[in-house]
């Protein structure tokens, strides 16, 4: 069966251009969550959010949540979240006061979830159909290690942007398309429980047959031309991509 496009997007800088394809899928609600720590410049979130803009579907709107710091990130882009969640602890709050009462949801130091996953968790239950991840780059490990975990999950994040890297999450029978600079870093870990196989087109060192287990990944390839493609076949796999 001929894939079919389910969501473009895709500037991730001013020189990278990615396209995801896979089963048709009615993408009505874009959730974007800006979180704390290392995320792109602001006009890279904003020529970002402008492609998306303009190669959506005409039906599809996003829905802007901010975790407690997060909120910097995207009143710096332009952006006025729809929602603001999180115990506060980090949040600069002059820049909370510009934001209406009703809209923002605190939490108590003492929780169960992170901020970031109380933004998702929001996302998700406003019935957005991917969602996305802005910031959350460098900082405590641990809080790195807790973003990556939450692509481990059933219901995970289509896409995170840190400041230096652009991440994307790939399912089975669905392509990632990428024209980058040539010779530019590509990795690849398989996520889930598996079983997994990819194939690839443009890579250095291609991906067809690569006995894939839990623990293991392809490190450190290569564009050769600046064009290539990943397809999942079975499983899923997140893709690392440089912002230049």
């Amino acid at each position: 069966m001929r894939k079919k496009e389910i969501y473009l997007n895709h500037i991730v800088s001013f020189r990278i251009v990615s396209v995801i394809r896979g089963k048709k899928r009615q993408i009505d609600l874009l959730g974007v969550v800006f979180t704390g720590g290392q995320g792109p410049e602001a006009q890279i979130i904003k020529r970002i959010l402008e492609i998306e803009i303009k190669n959506a579907q005409s039906k599809q709107h996003t829905l802007f949540i901010a975790a407690d710091s997060g909120l910097a990130a995207a009143q710096d882009a332009g952006i006025k979240p729809d929602w603001i969640i999180g115990d506060m602890d980090s949040i600069d709050q002059r820049r909370l006061a510009l934001c209406p009462p009703e809209r923002v949801i605190r939490h108590p130091r003492d929780k169960d979830f992170t901020d970031t996953e109380l933004a998702f968790n929001l996302a998700a239950e406003k019935n957005c159909d991917i969602i996305w991840i802005i910031g959350g780059g460098g900082g405590r490990i641990d809080h790195l290690f807790g973003i990556r975990s939450m692509f481990e999950r059933e219901n995970f994040p289509y896409r995170w942007i840190t400041a230096q890297e652009d991440i994307y999450c790939i399912n089975a029978e669905t392509e990632l398309c990428c024209t980058l600079q040539k010779s530019a870093c590509v990795s690849v870990f398989p996520l889930g429980s598996g079983p997994w196989d990819a194939k690839s087109k443009g890579l250095k060192w291609p991906l067809a047959g690569v006995p894939w287990t839990r623990g293991f990944f392809g490190l450190s390839n290569v564009a050769v031309n600046g064009e290539f493609s990943v397809t999942a076949q079975k499983g899923r796999f997140m893709v690392i991509l440089p912002v230049e």
